[in-house]
């Protein structure tokens, strides 16, 4: 989960669409039966907008109970360009980074939450869901907490998840409950200490606090690298698969959708499909899709195919609900700082304008559900 000033079956489990979804990028392509996906003509009945004017999102997202999502920096809703794309385009927000530990509880039991409440303002306001990102996590979390004992980080842990949950009760309709607790090599994150201090059993502590504090609010594991059927996304499932054996309130998979241009498998579909076969349902939560800068027409097809990819996949799976692009504008995003030589990432460009991608999105989303009309 990007840090942007680098810029980065119970009863409970049956939700409506409506209710969880998070930010939505839209396909291109639809899939076919053995989940590979195809190129798609948009249907010419689909309402098309005036022309000269950019289809919205939003709006042609709303018949496939998707929301359309973006990661916000409250403070840049004061540029015109930035909010303007917010106030059409997004159904849904998630903050990138002012509700993480190390800005909401930067010292212990000193609480801040301007920035995240100035978000959630803005969403009321605007008739946007809210989506809590993230509780717990070994990333951008303060130096107190790892000097801990286990006791004492134990109850920080379970304090900082029931305070800041209560906190937003009511405002947030999902949260990132555990961030990243799987390593690239299928293990316990041996880094993260909770892990090393807590061991497993942290992970349940915080879905059952979270659950508590708020029973409403939709609990979700979030984690990278998930896309492709394999060691890491393998690890996830059998974690997940045992909370949901023993009952514990997860409701839902993250997957982050940190791409590179041209390096999406072709068994997306079938990994979505085994989480949702658990009762759980999968979000897209992070979406952006990274090519090398300066970009080519060529690379900014390739992306544009795999964003309606990523869209076109989602639809095709009704546990699917959503899909968070991570961010607004090229100007900010957190890809060119953390991966050398690579950018433009993102629907818009440095200059506000619209990209392949943005219309590959279109295209998707106007394609809809497979049967539904």
């Amino acid at each position: 989960m990007p840090h942007a000033a680098l810029a980065r079956v119970p009863a409970r489990r049956r939700v409506t669409a409506a209710l969880l979804p998070l930010l939505v990028v839209l396909p291109l392509a639809a899939c076919s039966d053995d989940g590979d996906a195809q190129d798609v003509t948009p249907d010419q009945t689909q309402a098309q907008p005036p022309a000269g004017t950019d289809p919205v999102l939003a709006e042609l997202a709303g018949g496939s109970a998707l929301d359309i999502g973006f990661a916000i920096a409250p403070e840049l809703l004061d540029e015109p360009e930035y909010r303007d794309i917010v106030d059409t385009h997004a159904t849904l927000v998630v903050a990138e980074n002012v509700m993480k530990w190390e800005t909401t509880e930067a010292a212990p039991g000193e609480w801040d939450f301007t920035a995240a409440d100035e978000l959630a303002a803005y969403a009321q306001e605007h008739g946007k869901k809210l989506y809590g990102h993230t509780l717990v996590w070994h990333s951008q979390l303060p130096a107190w907490v790892s000097e801990l004992d286990a006791e004492a980080m134990q109850a920080a842990m379970e304090e900082h998840v029931r305070t800041q949950v209560e906190h937003f009760k009511g405002q947030v309709v999902a949260w990132d409950v555990v961030n990243e607790a799987i390593d690239d090599n299928g293990r316990r994150r041996a880094e993260s200490p909770f892990q090393a201090t807590l061991g497993d059993g942290y992970i349940e502590d915080a879905f059952r606090v979270a659950h508590e504090a708020d029973p409403d609010a939709q609990l979700c594991y979030n984690d990278y690298d998930l896309e492709a059927i394999g060691i890491k996304s393998d690890a996830v499932y059998e974690m997940v698969s045992d909370l949901v054996e023993r009952d514990v309130p997860i409701d839902c998979v993250g997957f982050q959708g940190h791409l590179t241009a041209g390096t999406l498998r072709d068994d997306l579909q079938e990994n979505i499909q085994r989480f949702v076969d658990l009762g759980l349902t999968v979000r897209f939560t992070e979406v952006d899709v990274r090519v090398h800068t300066p970009a080519s027409d060529e690379d900014l097809a390739q992306q544009a195919k795999d964003y309606a990819s990523v869209v076109t996949t989602c639809l095709a799976v009704e546990g699917c609900l959503g899909v968070t692009v991570w961010g607004v504008t090229d100007r900010y995003s957190w890809i060119p700082r953390w991966f050398e030589g690579y950018g433009a990432a993102l629907l818009w460009d440095e200059d506000y304008q619209t990209k392949p991608a943005f219309d590959a999105v279109v295209t998707a989303i106007g394609a809809g559900r497979p049967g539904r009309s």
